[in-house]
């Protein structure tokens, strides 16, 4: 019997002596789950330069699920919406450059291409929240170019965190066994 094997027995056993649903058990290991996410995701990004841990963070919890499935999906919406994000805004920095208008119009277009085209509604906001990410770090920094660095340096640790996520997750659910339907 492997340690994971005994404590996924000693978590059962614990479950039942504690009157734990299985909806409640989830919501533990989801607890687990984020509470390691965040340790890795902040640690690494610490050495990162001119990295933010803060919104990798939230970008990781967003992305989490407690059932890998679930944290799947939502991975894949996120990625793929933020790649259309991540197009439009490049797009608009370059053929128009960083100004207000065109952060709006961008968004605008981003929100539109994701609930038309790539149609995944489970993460349609995140589409907009990644062109603002790009165009609107070139808003305040004055600089298209300094604006796409820093913007696709924002994505790239929300990736990173969300993947993160999503592995952490796959992990504590193959540690921590839960049987479905226990009520």
């Amino acid at each position: 019997m492997t340690i994971f094997s005994r404590l996924s027995r000693r978590a059962e056993a614990l479950r039942r002596r504690l009157g734990l649903s299985y909806d409640q058990i989830l919501g533990i290991r989801f607890a687990a789950n984020v509470g390691i996410s965040t340790a890795i995701v902040w640690s690494v990004l610490q050495f990162a330069q001119n990295a933010s841990p803060l919104l990798a963070v939230a970008s990781m919890v967003a992305a989490s699920d407690p059932q890998p499935k679930e944290a799947h999906k939502i991975f894949k919406a996120r990625l793929i919406n933020s790649l259309v994000g991540c197009a439009v805004g490049l797009f608009i920095l370059l053929v128009g450059g960083a100004s207000v208008l065109l952060l709006s119009i961008g968004m605008a277009v981003t929100v539109l291409v994701s609930s038309l085209v790539v149609r995944i509604k489970s993460m349609w906001l995140q589409a907009p929240i990644t062109a603002a990410l790009v165009i609107g770090t070139s808003i305040v920094h004055g600089s298209a170019a300094k604006g796409i660095a820093d913007g696709l340096h924002r994505v790239a640790e929300i990736f990173f965190a969300s993947l993160v996520g999503l592995s952490v997750s796959w992990a504590m659910s193959k540690i921590w066994l839960i049987p479905e339907g226990v009520d």
